[in-house]
This record gives structure tokens, C-alpha cells and sequence, in this order.
């Protein structure tokens, strides 16, 4: 060693890498099993501290990522609306656009209606119910039911643009029959309540808005 040189040793920079996906899988953990609770228990019946318990995170690491149930319920839905692809739902629904035959433009839509739907109706009643006790679900409730209108909105003024709704048709009532085709209550009575399945359910969403909209063959 040369004289006056110091033998400083080397410190391996800290890697947070093992520690980050930790903390994802706890937080993917949270969300499964806040859906599962929510939907078996009910809103007011679940709690925080219950979905910590059994996540085996604490309370205060719950409230710090998701803001308590409102938030919990939030992220659920915005997961749900990506739908099952790697490319979430609504950049795929935009890409349908991209198709000059309107026909087959409403029957990827049916196809993602099938998709989307047996993920986020059973959140989005469930925020129903609960919002007429609880002020967050309620406000939670308002906003996804406002940003669902506003996507149909979206659906049929590019519809009505493309000059693609039949005579008579407006863009308001194509709005109002894409709104009502992707209601969660819709979801619930055929699927739920009369068993159809979800291949036969979206068919029949193809086949209302196809029906309600454009001129026949």
C-alpha cells in the first residue's frame, strides 16, 4: 500500500428492489382481499382493520395508500375497468375506431362489455347500496356513474360523427342506449339474477345497441 493511502472499503449501494416488489405484492394482496370482503360482507360490515388482519399490513399502511374504504373500493374499480388484456380496455375500445364497418365497432364493444362487466358491476352496486349511508361511497359512486356517461358520450358522438347512426337517431339517444347497454344493473339481471352467461350477455349488448342504432342491413 502506497504510503499515506487509506484502505477504504466498499459499500454496496442499497437495492430497493426486493423491498418495492414486496410492498406491490402486499398491496395487490390488500385489493383481492378487500374485493373479496366487500362483496361477501358488504361495505358497512367490512372494515379496514379486517382487510389489514388478514393482508397481515398494517392499519396505518391501508389509510397511507388508499385513503380508508372509499379508496380501497376506488382502486378495485380502476383496476376492473382495465379490463383481463395487458392493454387496458378503454385505449382498446378507442382502437376500435380505427374500423370503417360500425357493426364490427359494437361488437368489440359487446365483446369488452362481456370482458369489463363481471369485474366492475358487482363494485359498482355495491357502491350503490352503500352510498345511501356512507358520504365518501356515495361521492365515489356519483364520480364513476358521471365518468361512465361521459365515455358513452364519447362512444356515440364519434358514432354520430362518422355518420353511422341511422335516420332519426340522435347522438343524446345513442348516449342514452350506450348508458343504459353498460349499466351495472343490467349486468345484474340477466347474469346474476336470470343465469345467462357472459358470452350470451354480451351478444345481446351487441345485438341492442346494433339494433337501437344503426339502419339495418
Amino acid at each position: 500500500m502506497v504510503r499515506g493511502q487509506r484502505n477504504v472499503k466498499r459499500v454496496r449501494p442499497y437495492d430497493a428492489t426486493g423491498r418495492q416488489d414486496r410492498a406491490r405484492q402486499q398491496h395487490l394482496a390488500a385489493l383481492d382481499t378487500a374485493r373479496a370482503f366487500f362483496l361477501e360482507n358488504g361495505y358497512a360490515a367490512t372494515t379496514v382493520e379486517s382487510i389489514a388482519h388478514a393482508t397481515g399490513v398494517s392499519v396505518a399502511t391501508i389509510y397511507k395508500t388508499y385513503g380508508g374504504k372509499a379508496g380501497l373500493v376506488r382502486a378495485l374499480c380502476q383496476s376492473a375497468l382495465e379490463g383481463a388484456g395487458a392493454v387496458p380496455a378503454e385505449e382498446r375500445s378507442n382502437a376500435l375506431r380505427a374500423v370503417n364497418d360500425p357493426r364490427q365497432v359494437i361488437g368489440g364493444w359487446g365483446r369488452l362489455v362481456g370482458e369489463v362487466s363481471p369485474r366492475i358491476s358487482p363494485l359498482l352496486l355495491l357502491l350503490r347500496i352503500a352510498a345511501q349511508t356512507d358520504p365518501d361511497a356515495a361521492s365515489l359512486h356519483e364520480e364513476l356513474d358521471a365518468a361512465r356517461l361521459a365515455r358513452m358520450t364519447d362512444n356515440a358522438r364519434y358514432l354520430a360523427r362518422s355518420g353511422h347512426l341511422r335516420a332519426g337517431v340522435t347522438m343524446r339517444d345513442a348516449r342514452d342506449v350506450l348508458w343504459f347497454s353498460t349499466a351495472p344493473e343490467l349486468y345484474d339481471l340477466l347474469v346474476t339474477r336470470r343465469r345467462w352467461s357472459v358470452a350470451k350477455y354480451s351478444h345481446f349488448v351487441t345485438d341492442m345497441i346494433t339494433g337501437a342504432l344503426l339502419s339495418p342491413d
